[in-house]
């Protein structure tokens, strides 16, 4: 490390004011302080003197990610050889067809989002922030494996440009980066965000043979939205809830371990909760939001059980809050400190409705069966709006408590 230094301080003269290179600090800079401490300190303002900087910050929900990036990417290949029909898949031959389609998207949201932080940081002429090292992460891992790439560079140019940069860039945007792009693609191309995947279809495998790419099939979230408006005893709804009762392809085992199709990252609940211990016990991601974003979500899904007006209603609240994105969003997206609430009473109110309609939006409105995204963005909008009634509220307090002192004295 010591001769990494020496030959960035041997360069540096080539990059400051005068330099041929001075056009590129950004870049250097960039560089050079994800090495290492930056060797500058604050000028204006009081800021809060902390030994954690964004950089580290960054680094650490990096490693909380790893887990479910991880059992994703192994996920996808295992998906894919069920698919095919090929059971006895190793565990090097899952990874690698995993590797095959995940590299590629993640790739090309670095690539992406970096160009055109890169971009900015010299417009502007401002040192390059680590902010988009999760957000470049977090896209990836809430895609479908099969998304195409060109959609997935246009996904990250709409929300690093539209949610973050045109709001002043990291620690500005109002709305999560990740989950912008992710709704953009929703929105913008529905087919492709479908839900779509690689499903495992052992008939169609014996009918076709070996020799077929794979077979593509509705998410657990997607299946569930066609019981809606149907009744309880039709046969398709039966033979649809069959797969979530015990020994079926989304039981709540399968889906709390994660083999099960779905996005990259999202699957495995058990993989997320070893993401969320490490963002509590670094004390980077609010553990009072996760709490109550999960209260939320098993109040929401108790209230249904006791309506059971579809079969979609009568799935167990615990079984909800395994499916889909729900756990990811709760761990990796409410937490998110720039869009979230801050005061300690708003991050209640925010994670409990942020949980509470996830839920509620994803059984009312099949459109959209993975309610979370819709809840944690409309969420983002009511933060700063929640954090000055809960303000406005202590502030009363306060004041009643000072008049009635002074009037008893």
């Amino acid at each position: 490390m010591k001769a990494l230094h020496n030959l960035l301080d041997s360069v540096r003269p080539h990059f400051e004011e005068g330099g041929k290179l001075k056009r590129f600090w950004v870049v250097f800079d960039a560089l050079e302080t994800f090495a290492f401490t930056p060797g500058h300190v604050t000028h204006n303002g009081v800021h809060v003197r902390d030994g954690i900087d964004l950089k580290r910050t960054m680094f650490l929900v990096i490693v909380a990610l790893l887990p479910a990036l991880l059992f994703g990417t192994w996920n996808q290949g295992y998906q894919y050889h069920l698919s095919i029909g090929d059971t006895d898949a190793t565990l090097i031959e899952n990874l690698t067809v995993g590797l095959w389609k995940v590299i590629p998207l993640i790739v090309v949201s670095y690539g992406v989002g970096l160009g055109i932080e890169f971009f900015f940081a010299g417009m502007r002429g401002h040192a390059i922030n680590e902010g988009f090292l999760v957000s470049g992460m977090l896209i990836p891992l809430v895609m479908p494996v099969d998304v195409p790439l060109w959609m997935v560079a246009i996904a990250v140019a709409f929300a690093v440009v539209i949610a973050k940069e045109v709001f002043g860039g990291t620690g500005m945007n109002i709305i999560n980066i990740a989950l912008t792009a992710r709704a953009f693609l929703f929105f913008a191309h529905p087919k492709q965000l479908s839900g779509e995947i690689w499903i495992h279809d052992i008939a169609a495998t014996k009918a076709a043979g070996t020799a077929v790419d794979g077979y593509t099939g509705a998410t657990a979230l997607g299946h569930l939205a066609n019981t809606v408006g149907k009744p309880l005893t039709a046969p398709e709804v039966t033979g649809i809830m069959g797969m979530f009762s015990d020994g079926g392809m989304f039981s709540f085992m399968n889906a709390f371990i994660g083999t099960i199709p779905g996005s990259i990252g999202e699957t495995s609940t058990l993989a997320i909760l070893i993401g969320a211990a490490i963002l509590i016990a670094t004390g980077i991601g609010s553990w009072k939001i996760m709490a109550s974003f999960l209260a939320g979500g098993l109040a929401m899904g108790f209230i249904f059980n006791g309506l059971a007006l579809n079969a979609y209603m009568t799935l167990p609240p615990m079984h909800h809050i395994v499916l889909g994105g729900f756990m990811f969003g709760m761990v990796f997206m409410a937490t998110d400190p720039v869009t979230a609430a801050s005061t300690e009473t708003g991050k209640w109110i925010y994670g409990f409705f942020g949980g509470f309609l996830s839920i509620l939006i994803r059984v009312f409105n099949p459109a959209y069966p993975e309610g979370v995204m819709m809840a944690i963005l409309f969420m983002n909008v009511l933060a700063p709006l929640i954090d000055h009634y809960v303000i406005e509220a202590s502030v009363n307090r306060r004041a009643k408590r000072v008049a009635a002192r002074v009037a008893a004295a």
